[in-house]
Protein backbone atom coordinates (compact mmCIF):
# COMPACT_ATOMS: atom_id res chain seq x y z
CA UNK A 1 0.00 0.00 0.00
CA UNK A 2 1.30 3.46 -0.88
CA UNK A 3 0.09 6.97 -0.15
CA UNK A 4 0.52 9.97 -2.40
CA UNK A 5 -0.06 13.42 -0.95
CA UNK A 6 -0.65 16.45 -3.14
CA UNK A 7 -2.20 19.89 -3.20
CA UNK A 8 0.29 21.99 -1.30
CA UNK A 9 1.48 25.36 -2.44
CA UNK A 10 1.90 29.03 -1.64
CA UNK A 11 -1.18 30.88 -0.45
CA UNK A 12 -1.80 34.27 1.10
CA UNK A 13 -3.05 34.58 4.68
CA UNK A 14 -6.79 34.02 4.74
CA UNK A 15 -6.64 31.82 1.68
CA UNK A 16 -7.58 28.19 1.18
CA UNK A 17 -5.97 24.99 0.00
CA UNK A 18 -7.21 21.43 -0.37
CA UNK A 19 -4.74 18.63 0.19
CA UNK A 20 -5.32 15.13 -1.10
CA UNK A 21 -3.93 11.81 0.10
CA UNK A 22 -4.49 8.93 -2.31
CA UNK A 23 -3.92 5.31 -1.40
CA UNK A 24 -2.95 2.70 -3.97
CA UNK A 25 -2.20 -0.99 -3.94
CA UNK A 26 -3.99 -4.31 -4.28
CA UNK A 27 -6.62 -5.90 -2.07
CA UNK A 28 -6.43 -3.52 0.82
CA UNK A 29 -8.65 -1.59 3.16
CA UNK A 30 -7.74 1.73 4.69
CA UNK A 31 -8.82 2.32 8.24
CA UNK A 32 -7.91 5.53 10.08
CA UNK A 33 -6.23 8.26 8.06
CA UNK A 34 -4.26 11.02 9.74
CA UNK A 35 -2.80 14.30 8.55
CA UNK A 36 0.29 15.59 10.32
CA UNK A 37 2.36 18.69 9.80
CA UNK A 38 5.92 19.55 10.60
CA UNK A 39 7.30 23.05 10.60
CA UNK A 40 11.05 23.78 10.72
CA UNK A 41 12.37 23.43 14.25
CA UNK A 42 9.05 22.14 15.59
CA UNK A 43 7.75 18.72 16.51
CA UNK A 44 5.45 16.87 14.18
CA UNK A 45 1.85 17.74 15.01
CA UNK A 46 -1.26 15.67 14.43
CA UNK A 47 -3.64 17.99 12.58
CA UNK A 48 -6.67 15.80 11.94
CA UNK A 49 -7.77 12.20 11.72
CA UNK A 50 -10.74 10.37 10.26
CA UNK A 51 -11.90 6.80 10.78
CA UNK A 52 -13.25 4.53 8.07
CA UNK A 53 -16.71 5.38 9.32
CA UNK A 54 -16.10 9.11 8.92
CA UNK A 55 -15.56 10.13 12.53
CA UNK A 56 -13.16 13.07 12.57
CA UNK A 57 -10.96 14.70 15.17
CA UNK A 58 -8.96 17.90 15.00
CA UNK A 59 -6.14 19.65 16.76
CA UNK A 60 -7.36 22.66 18.74
CA UNK A 61 -5.14 24.90 16.61
CA UNK A 62 -7.11 24.12 13.43
CA UNK A 63 -10.66 23.55 14.67
CA UNK A 64 -13.15 25.55 12.67
CA UNK A 65 -10.70 26.19 9.84
CA UNK A 66 -9.78 22.74 8.59
CA UNK A 67 -12.02 19.86 7.54
CA UNK A 68 -10.91 16.30 6.92
CA UNK A 69 -12.97 14.04 4.69
CA UNK A 70 -12.55 10.85 2.71
CA UNK A 71 -13.90 8.93 -0.25
CA UNK A 72 -13.74 5.24 0.62
CA UNK A 73 -14.51 4.19 -2.95
CA UNK A 74 -11.62 6.16 -4.40
CA UNK A 75 -9.41 5.58 -1.35
CA UNK A 76 -8.66 9.29 -1.09
CA UNK A 77 -8.64 11.57 1.95
CA UNK A 78 -8.86 15.33 1.77
CA UNK A 79 -7.82 18.17 4.04
CA UNK A 80 -9.72 21.34 3.25
CA UNK A 81 -7.89 24.24 4.83
CA UNK A 82 -9.54 27.66 5.05
CA UNK A 83 -8.59 30.93 6.72
CA UNK A 84 -4.96 29.92 6.53
CA UNK A 85 -2.47 31.64 8.78
CA UNK A 86 1.32 32.00 8.49
CA UNK A 87 1.65 29.60 11.42
CA UNK A 88 0.02 26.90 9.27
CA UNK A 89 3.17 26.87 7.15
CA UNK A 90 4.63 23.38 7.30
CA UNK A 91 5.17 20.17 5.42
CA UNK A 92 1.93 18.22 5.59
CA UNK A 93 2.07 14.44 5.65
CA UNK A 94 -0.65 11.83 5.56
CA UNK A 95 -0.57 8.47 7.25
CA UNK A 96 -2.96 5.55 7.18
CA UNK A 97 -3.58 2.30 8.99
CA UNK A 98 -4.36 -0.45 6.52
CA UNK A 99 -5.18 -4.10 6.14
CA UNK A 100 -3.82 -5.91 3.08
CA UNK A 101 -5.05 -9.29 1.88
CA UNK A 102 -2.57 -11.37 -0.11
CA UNK A 103 -3.61 -14.02 -2.67
CA UNK A 104 -2.28 -16.71 -0.34
CA UNK A 105 -4.67 -15.61 2.36
CA UNK A 106 -2.15 -13.76 4.48
CA UNK A 107 -3.47 -10.66 6.18
CA UNK A 108 -1.03 -7.84 6.79
CA UNK A 109 -1.84 -5.00 9.14
CA UNK A 110 0.35 -1.96 8.87
CA UNK A 111 0.78 1.76 8.71
CA UNK A 112 1.98 3.70 5.73
CA UNK A 113 3.16 7.26 5.28
CA UNK A 114 2.94 9.41 2.21
CA UNK A 115 5.58 11.91 1.18
CA UNK A 116 5.03 15.43 2.45
CA UNK A 117 3.51 18.33 0.60
CA UNK A 118 4.67 21.83 1.41
CA UNK A 119 2.14 24.44 2.48
CA UNK A 120 3.42 28.00 2.73
CA UNK A 121 1.18 30.79 3.95
CA UNK A 122 2.75 34.14 3.25
CA UNK A 123 1.94 37.50 1.75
Amino acid sequence: VQLQASGGGLVQPGGSLRLSCAASGSNFKINTIEWYRQAPGKQRELVASITSGGSANYADSVKGRITISRDNVKNVAYLQMNSLKPEDTAVYLCSADYVEYSPSGTVVVGRVWGQGTQVTVSS
